[in-house]
């Protein structure tokens, strides 16, 4: 007679990431700091308390509730170091980087945690394409092989995978489109339903849909792949120019391997004035969206006027270790995921 043995099921406490994992995790993380070292840029640490948010519509900070002085106060777990590190790049003038967890809230997923990694640097008077390379030296480190990657602009890969043209196409084009591909209705189209924005910002949310649905799980299979000049509304704190066809673009770049999302640069608006503006459009819209309208980091408004030319790029650590290692899951990689903390 054979007797079977089932596998014990694991405790509530253990993590969902593996110990040869964990290892792995650690190396890669030891031989960032290593390459950074080795190029004397340095390294900081900023608070991950703000009194001041992300006013990006779409993208929810997680407040927090503390006591200053006595006084109950709301501050904001943040987003990315981005604010923090301009200030310090602006006094400093120095080459920094951080590898610190932020925090977003509601994104949960396969890819998605509320509290994640990032690896942020910033090079004085880099550009974009002196950036890129750096990526890309960075990912032969990384890889311990040569790495080719492709450098693809966003109005030809729309074109190739979505078919018609992102920044002339007209709001009802793109919401036909939607609608061939199956995406009227979809969850994620809440915002581009919102007949109170402005056909401009209504606009952007159809392409934001289309691109991360049509275009973005194409990316990044052969080669690592570089998306150039994307539409002006997504530049954030990057610049604007424009491009060979004399169309405005903003001045920033996503890297994706393996149709993920693993980093987002800019070449840093250096404009406290123009900040403002885009600080505050975004809070309008948060406004029709029934957001909370986020205070904004005076500190980085002054800051800005003093930055010298520079380019930037936050890396999500966790996705970069998934497509290195081959994992399908940030659970993967990751000791205790959101629900599990």
């Amino acid at each position: 007679m054979t007797q079977s043995f089932s596998s014990p099921q694991k405790p509530s406490y253990a993590p969902t990431m593996s110990l040869t994992m964990a290892q792995q995790r650690a190396q890669l993380i030891s031989n960032i700091r290593q390459f950074f070292a080795n190029r004397h840029v340095l390294e900081v640490q900023t608070p991950l308390l703000s009194q001041a948010g992300n006013t990006d519509t779409f993208l929810q900070s997680v407040a927090a509730q503390v006591t200053y002085q006595d006084r109950p106060r709301t501050y904001y777990l943040h987003t990315s170091p981005e604010f923090a590190m301009k200030r310090l790049l602006a006094s400093w003038q120095v080459p920094i980087y951080q590898i610190c967890p932020v925090f977003r809230d509601n994104e949960i997923g396969v890819r998605h945690n509320i509290e994640f990694t990032m690896l942020e640097w910033y090079q004085p008077n880099y550009s974009l394409a002196d950036m890129a390379a750096e990526v890309g030296e960075l990912l032969e480190m990384l890889y311990g092989y040569p790495v080719v990657m492709n450098h693809y602009r966003y109005v030809d890969a729309f074109m190739d995978f979505v078919g018609i043209h992102p920044l002339t196409a007209s709001l009802a084009a793109l919401q036909a489109v939607a609608e061939d591909k199956g995406l009227i209705g979809f969850d994620f189209n809440s915002e581009a339903s919102c007949a109170n924005d402005s056909e401009d910002d209504r606009r952007q949310s159809w392409l934001d849909l289309l691109f991360s649905h049509a275009v973005e799980p194409n990316l990044g299979h052969d080669l690592p792949t570089l998306i150039i000049d994307y539409p002006p509304a997504t530049a954030a704190l990057a610049k604007t120019s424009l491009d060979k066809e004399g169309n405005e673009v903003a001045k920033r770049f996503e890297l994706y391997i393996n149709g993920i999302e693993i980093a987002n640069a800019y070449d840093e608006l250096a404009d406290g004035q123009a900040l403002r503006a885009r600080f505050e459009k975004d809070n309008q819209l948060r406004k029709r969206h029934n957001l909370p309208v986020m205070p904004i980091d005076e500190h980085l408004i002054a800051a800005s006027d003093d930055l010298m030319p520079c380019s930037g790029i936050a890396v999500g650590i966790d996705r970069l270790i998934m497509v290195i290692t081959g994992a399908s899951s940030l659970e993967d990689v990751i000791a205790f995921p959101s629900g599990l903390a």
